[in-house]
């Protein structure tokens, strides 16, 4: 941040709270050009913000006195510059919805702690849209007040041409440009009447006090009341397990039938429509960040789109013919290009041991708890013999003994349908962390060679993470 700007900040706090702030934080830069400080004193904090986009902050200031008038849950603004280009706010904190699902998953999964901070939002969402929606301004929506065909075509345009042709998708640009013709019409025969909040998703709600605050909205303008929660729901990195966003779904139009009739079959019928285009919408961020900016982390975005795009084409049964974009979108969902340049990290990590049982059982590393502790003594020993007394389960004498003339071998297939069943649900689930432990009485042989031979087939078979550990080898 520019010192001028700094020191402009600066000057604001003195004058909104009549004492110097102790310390000025930058915040990181997120996927806009705005800046962002924490300016803070021992009991006073704000979030200055500089945007040099005056007609970007005034429908953000507008759009935030409409919303803290009807009792919505967004950022006091305590001041605003002259020029209008830096402002205060309140502080929200530092704990955004999907930081909360990123260390929550690590213990839990997507679990119904997760769950019940998304009902929260959702429970919020059709005021934010409806009630708040009959107070905004729309005169002072930027760049457009409604999410009309011009709004539609230039989100299609930039996946087109930050997307598709960066990523080197095939197609025919004439059949494209006809199709989203056609989208565009269709999707605007949609009920557009409320507030659209336009960019509303994990990192744009602020969790604090056990409430959910809402930021980031300077993009709304009137529109369709399924975008936003396509939004929210189909949210990338969030990943939301497909029961769980069904079950989501339903808790919104619960809500939303509290405050307006809903025909829900006629909501369902758009709402597909509306998550393509916002994936769509979504992708060309992707592209332009990632390919264009060359800043990776938005190309980690991409492997969730896919997925999501994937499941979506399944099922799209659009009242309207697209060949050419849905021809499109398959390409995209199954390029092996795209699968490779945004892989997902392995974020599940399993820790396999050998222990004896006479000096206990392993502790668990991650501190959650949980996991196996397979006892291999009912295994005929190799150890009982003299040959094989100063071996261990890595050498080859010893592996040959206990898989020919032991119970080991269907020992091991039992084990593994059990283990493979774990690391299959906690992929799915996000979990982080699976311990796998074998014990034998003195930790030199059934064991080691029964975690050796885990180990080895997790790595073969699962995108996962092996840490192996013979405990009583050193």
């Amino acid at each position: 941040m520019d010192s001028d700007i700094k020191n402009k900040l600066l000057r604001q706090f003195q004058q909104c709270f009549g004492c110097e702030a102790d310390s000025f934080e930058m915040l990181p830069l997120s996927g806009s050009y705005r800046e962002y400080a924490r300016l803070k004193t021992s009991t006073k904090s704000a979030i200055g913000a500089y945007n040099s986009d005056v007609k970007e902050n005034r429908a953000f200031l507008s759009f935030s006195a409409a919303f803290l008038s009807c009792g919505l849950q967004v950022p006091e603004i305590y001041a605003v510059s002259e020029d209008e280009t830096t402002y205060l706010q309140e502080d929200l904190g530092n704990v955004t919805l999907f930081d909360f699902i990123t260390q929550t998953r690590k213990f839990e999964g997507f679990s119904k702690t997760i769950i019940d901070e998304y009902k929260k939002v959702l429970m919020q969402l059709p005021h934010i849209q409806i009630n708040g929606g009959e107070k905004i301004d729309y005169s002072v929506c930027y760049p457009r007040s409604e999410f009309d065909k011009q709004s539609m075509l230039w989100d299609l345009s930039y996946f087109k041409y930050y997307f598709l042709k960066l990523a080197k998708i095939p197609f025919d640009e004439q059949q494209l440009e006809d199709d989203f013709q056609k989208f565009a019409a269709y999707l605007l025969s949609a009920d557009n009447r409320y507030f659209m909040y336009r960019d509303f998703q994990s990192r744009n709600i602020m969790l604090k006090d056990d409430k959910v605050f809402f930021i980031d909205y300077q993009g709304g303008r009137r529109g369709p009341l399924q975008y936003d929660l396509a939004s929210l729901l189909y949210d990338g990195k969030a990943d939301i397990p497909p029961a769980v966003r069904d079950e989501l779904f339903d808790f919104y139009l619960d809500e939303l039938e509290k405050i307006v009739p809903v025909d829900r079959f006629e909501f369902i019928r758009y709402f597909k429509g509306f998550v393509l285009i916002r994936i769509m919408q979504a992708m060309g961020a992707y592209g332009f960040r990632g390919f264009y900016e060359k800043k990776e982390h938005f190309l980690k975005s991409i492997p969730f789109a896919l997925d999501n795009l994937d499941n979506l084409l399944k099922k799209l049964d659009l009242p309207v013919e697209l060949p050419e974009l849905v021809k499109v979108l398959d390409l995209v969902a199954h390029s092996a290009f795209l699968r490779s340049i945004g892989q997902k990290e392995h974020t599940l990590t399993v820790s396999v041991s050998s222990f004896s049982y006479k000096k206990g059982i392993p502790a668990d590393p991650s501190g959650n708890g949980g996991g196996f502790v397979f006892d291999c003594r009912a295994i005929h020993n190799p150890g009982r013999y003299p040959e094989y007394k100063s071996l261990t389960g890595k050498d080859p004498g010893v592996g040959e003994f206990l898989e020919e003339k032991s119970e080991m071998p269907g020992f091991l297939q039992l084990v593994t349908a059990l283990v493979e069943q774990s690391v299959k649900a906690y992929l799915k689930k996000g979990f982080t962390h699976l311990a796998v432990n074998f014990g034998c009485t003195g930790g030199q042989h059934r064991s080691v060679y029964a975690a050796e031979r885990m180990a080895d087939h997790l790595k073969k078979n699962f995108p996962v993470n092996v840490e192996l550990n013979h405990r009583e080898m050193g």
